[in-house]
């Protein structure tokens, strides 16, 4: 199995990236092609209708605004990073805009729950030239560590798919996906981390129980966590193979996964994943009212 810590080695990018909406998920991402060397701030363009959620931006050298239309005329490469039932208000303010007419050949980037490519590429008819990749992101972009999906739409080039790929893999694990399987691999990938952290809190929690000072039940249960993961992707071993050889006979481990398969563990985590798979469906149904 590929070991996906073994990312490709950044080039850094001349295009200008721009984001409509300065949420989590876009700081996270900027943070992480900042990091990988792949920008510099004063090539980022960000707009939020909060003047005062700009601020930390602006302190990074970033360009901020509250007009949505300065950062699509400015910027190369557009990051749509509202919530998604605000696109098609975000978008007619860029479309009513004086600048309109100068939004032309841009690559838009839609990180939105939900919202097909088809569905963005008819918002953005009216701009000139306009490619869409949908891309299905998680917060650990922000350290390297990411979980990435994208889908490509109708009219993207070459050189888009190339650029695409070159922001996004060296964010961590990257990979080309059918559309079909946005919807599944977010409420995996991008969900996810809410649920780890939910069970790194559990596994503290139990350490607190039974006796640990907090923060060394935490940096024990988190590097549990990672240590973990790192073996299912580098050892290709199945994860019932990898938790039979925890599990010693009438140990303690076993009486801990009994524990566990009485409170249906295993049954909640699989309602979350279709809890939040679901629920992404609604959000694309709900922006097109």
């Amino acid at each position: 199995m590929r070991n996906f810590s073994q990312q490709p080695t950044a080039v850094a990018i001349t295009q200008k990236i721009g984001f409509i909406g300065d949420g989590n998920m876009a700081k996270a991402i900027c943070r992480g092609i900042k990091r990988k060397g792949l920008i510099q701030y004063s090539q980022v363009y960000v707009s939020s209708p909060y003047i005062k959620n700009l601020d930390s931006w602006k302190e990074l050298g970033a360009n901020v605004s509250t007009d949505n239309s300065v950062v699509a005329k400015e910027a190369d490469i557009v990051f749509l990073a509202v919530k998604p039932h605000m696109l098609q208000e975000a978008i007619e303010q860029i479309k009513s805009s004086p600048v309109a007419a100068q939004i032309k050949n841009k690559l838009f980037i839609s990180i939105l729950a939900g919202i097909t490519i088809k569905d963005v590429e008819e918002m953005l008819s009216h701009f000139e030239g306009s490619r869409v990749v949908r891309v299905m992101p998680n917060t650990a972009v922000l350290i390297g560590e990411g979980c990435t999906v994208y889908t490509t739409g109708t009219t993207l080039t070459d050189e888009d798919k190339d650029l695409v790929k070159s922001l996004l893999e060296v964010t961590g694990m990257c990979q080309l996906v059918s559309e079909h399987m946005i919807n599944a691999v977010g409420a995996v990938s991008a969900s996810g981390p809410a649920f780890v952290y939910l069970f790194i809190e559990a596994l503290s929690d139990g350490g607190v129980r039974m006796g640990l000072h907090r923060d060394m039940a935490t940096r024990f249960a988190a590097q549990t966590v990672m240590g973990a993961a790192k073996m299912v992707l580098q050892t290709n071993k199945h994860m019932g193979t990898l938790k039979d050889e925890v599990c010693s006979a009438g140990g303690q481990t076993i009486a801990g996964v009994h524990a566990m398969e009485r409170g249906a563990a295993r049954g909640a985590i699989m309602d979350a994943v279709e809890a939040a798979a679901l629920r992404a469906c609604e959000l694309g149904r709900q922006s097109k009212k």
